[in-house]
């Protein structure tokens, strides 16, 4: 009889792809990685050392909800996105995984469910698992750009459905949710008593100025509880310093309560560090700057793919607003993974759709974080290799 709990039992059989990359490296062979998601390691601007020691570091006082003044550092940056926001309202956690896995315990009972988008980035069902719940896919459609559409967030409910979670903007879509959309999501969960987890942790990758774009759900008057969600990891470029934040929003009420329920969780806790909190509104000083650098290598190698698509390719790059990734639909044979084993022999590393749970036609998905000359160089056998197929 097994001694451990079937939530911990993952796939961990290789696919096809990662066996090829296992064997292509194993031969020391040259790639460039269009796959590469750390900001750390792609030469992008990081803040002075000295700052994770500041006065005070080795001094426990330890607040649940976080340190006073690293939650004031929090509410500036988030209302900076445009909402004024309280740092009563904000709950710091080591991570957003972190904060999903408290936001579970929350809402949830083992056996019940959230929706989560499809296409995503594979991690919801994992984290979600982990707390003896489940997940429910609802499909963002490519006719829409892979925006919401409401209808699918209803039509995808179940019996035990909790809550709607929504990657705002998509990853790795880049579609960013629209007044339009967060309304009739509004009356939905309003109507069915679920609650709204919105992840915004590439909220301040635009790459335009798009109207009508939601750019935090964060202080605004709507009338389910809502969950807003980001960190350190994406907002300032900083994954391994481990820290982020929920501003908890909706009727007062509700809001409350969760906020007390979520204290307690958090005091269980205790897993944000001190150093990292005390050195919070000098990292977020540091925020503007990463995230200029950013969006200025972002929008060059998008400008270099879409330059490089020759005129009448079967390929094409879907249309997109933000974000660290490129999607590209490609013909459905020989297919996404035949494709990207191709190019793995060419020696570009992409990922097949069917990763982020594409479904319908085929996709390829590529980061646009690599130094723009290793994305350059990327070009000519990405363009060979999907002209053969």
């Amino acid at each position: 009889m097994s001694r451990f709990s079937p939530r911990t039992d993952f796939s961990r059989t290789p696919n096809p792809l990662a066996e090829a990359l296992a064997r292509h490296r194993a031969h020391g062979l040259p790639l460039l990685d269009l796959t590469v998601s750390n900001p750390t390691q792609v030469g992008l601007p990081t803040p002075g050392a000295g700052l994770l020691h500041p006065p005070g570091a080795y001094h426990y006082a330890p607040e649940p909800l976080g340190l006073a003044s690293a939650r004031e550092a929090v509410a500036a940056q988030v209302s900076s996105q445009g909402t004024s926001v309280s740092p009563a309202h904000l709950v710091l956690s080591a991570s957003t995984s972190e904060s999903y896995g408290w936001l579970f315990k929350l809402l949830c009972e083992p056996g019940d469910d959230v929706l989560v988008p499809a296409p995503c980035y594979p991690l919801f069902e994992h984290l979600a698992a982990l707390e003896g719940v489940h997940t429910r896919a609802y499909r963002l459609p490519l006719a829409h750009g892979f925006g919401l559409d409401a209808g699918e967030v209803e039509a995808a409910l179940g019996p035990r459905t909790r809550a709607v979670l929504v990657v705002n903007p998509g990853n790795p879509t880049g579609h960013f949710l629209h007044e339009g959309e967060l309304a009739a999501l509004a009356e939905v969960c309003a109507r069915h008593g679920l609650a709204l987890l919105c992840d915004e942790v590439f909220s301040p990758y635009g790459w335009d100025l798009e109207p009508g774009r939601v750019t935090s759900v964060a202080g605004r008057e709507l009338p389910m509880l809502t969950f807003s969600l980001s960190g350190l990891s994406k907002v300032a470029g900083l994954p391994g310093l481990k820290l982020g934040w929920v501003h908890v929003g909706g009727p007062a009420s509700a809001r409350d309560e969760a906020l007390a329920r979520l204290e307690w969780v958090a005091d269980t806790y205790l897993s944000v560090g001190t150093p990292v909190q005390l050195a919070l509104p000098e990292l977020l000083a540091h925020a503007p700057r990463f995230q200029a650098a950013l969006l200025e290598r972002v929008r060059a190698n998008r400008q270099r793919l879409l330059a490089a698509r020759p005129a009448h390719a079967a390929w094409d790059v879907v249309p997109a607003h933000g974000g660290w990734s490129a999607v590209l639909r490609i013909p459905r044979e020989p297919g996404e993974e035949a494709t990207c084993l191709a190019l793995l022999d060419a020696g570009v590393l992409t990922q097949p759709g069917y990763f982020y749970d594409f479904g319908r036609g085929a996709f390829l998905v590529l980061s646009l974080l690599p130094p723009p000359e290793d994305f350059a160089a990327a070009m000519p056998p990405l363009t060979r290799v999907l002209a053969a197929e």
